[in-house]
């Protein structure tokens, strides 16, 4: 067979495929509509989204995956088509620290799909308060990166909110020189979030030693200055550059070339159980000799894994603190429930955050 034949052979079977891949998607969908029509008629009328049950068919999805997409591209499109299928139940409004082109947007839409509608807000304490409010469904906020450390002002904000961790996003980051300018000698002036300067200091150092330094509130905001600037630049991402019709001038100027931010989705609801889950914790002890230990000894000995601890001042009085503790495991697992008991009763202050479906790069 020539090659004209083998391609039309291969474009009829594609038309074909095609045509059975739209009417499942459209068949699914009009099973994601009976399912609110259920859960309307139930009384169900806030609960539309269920993290744990997302997880567990994104789980499978990466399980019985053969290839030649690789699990991360079959991840991302089934979780297109939840997205798109849960707009049809109840479209989400989803907060997030902005403004547009920000990291923090780009792990909202890989948590959510771009079918939400996701709110730019100017501050972590905003979207906390527009959660509280009601008025967005779940907010994203960036906690730890993986060279730079724990972002505090979100800590801060789970002393005095009764949001819950819904979940978490792990997103890699990839940080480049972005500017109006086609020339890295014109470049004067570097605006970026702090962490993300701290993030590529080193190059930034060697390539651009007397440049001034604009630590900003975001990326996002540092790529809208400096699109309206001469003479500046933006440490920023991809999606920041198409927003504001910047150019690259140096690609992944991050020092550490793993560099990764982790994302917590906030919300009110409480998530049930979807086998591969994290647990996070508010504690404090009363300070007096082994009280460290015995709040660590009862996850030890229920073989529970401590995967992250950090100490915050309390706002309760000088030199007090609390402690934001990440276990494996979730609440109405046997083990975790019988340790966080015994853990509650040696605490003077004890919150359990929110049990959640673990990130998945």
């Amino acid at each position: 067979m020539s090659e004209k034949p083998k391609l039309e052979s291969l474009r009829e079977q594609i038309d074909a495929l095609d045509l059975q891949i739209q009417d499942l998607i459209n068949a699914r969908a009009a099973c994601a509509q009976q399912v609110a029509q259920v859960k309307t008629e139930a009384g169900e009328r806030n609960d539309f989204y269920r993290p744990e049950r997302e997880a567990e068919i994104l789980r499978r999805v990466r399980e019985r995956n053969a290839g030649p997409l690789d699990d991360t591209e079959m991840s991302r499109l089934f979780r297109e088509i939840m997205s798109a299928c849960l707009a049809l139940e109840k479209p989400l409004r989803i907060a997030y620290l902005g403004p547009e082109g920000t990291f923090t947007q780009a792990a909202a839409l890989k948590q959510f799909g771009h079918s939400v509608q996701t709110v730019a807000l100017p501050a972590i304490d905003v979207v906390f308060r527009e959660v509280e409010a009601g008025d967005c469904n779940y907010g994203v906020v960036p906690i730890e990166n993986s060279t730079e450390g724990v972002v505090n002002h979100t800590l801060d904000m789970f002393l005095r909110s009764p949001l819950r961790i819904n979940g978490e996003v792990s997103l890699r980051i990839e940080l480049h020189l972005l500017s109006r300018e086609s020339d890295l000698a014109a470049v004067q002036r570097v605006y970026a979030h702090q962490q993300a300067l701290a993030q590529s200091r080193e190059w930034l150092d060697a390539n651009l030693p007397r440049a001034e330094r604009i630590a900003v509130s975001s990326n996002g905001e540092a790529a809208r200055r400096v699109g309206q600037e001469a003479g500046a630049a933006a440490v920023a991402g991809d999606a920041a550059a198409e927003l504001y019709g910047l150019t690259r001038l140096a690609d992944r100027i991050e020092d550490e070339p793993g560099n990764t931010t982790r994302f917590l989705v906030v919300g009110s609801q409480s998530v049930g159980r979807s086998g591969q889950d994290k647990t996070s914790l508010l504690i404090a002890v009363n300070n007096k000799p082994g009280a460290l230990y015995r709040m660590l000894e009862p996850m030890a000995r229920h073989g529970l894994s401590m995967t992250r601890i950090e100490s915050r001042p309390s706002r309760r009085g000088i030199w007090d603190y609390v402690f934001f503790v990440d276990i494996e495991g979730h609440v109405e697992d046997a083990p975790v429930a019988e340790a966080l008991r015994e853990l509650e009763q040696h605490a003077s202050l004890f919150k359990v955050l929110g049990s959640y479906p673990r990130a998945v790069m």
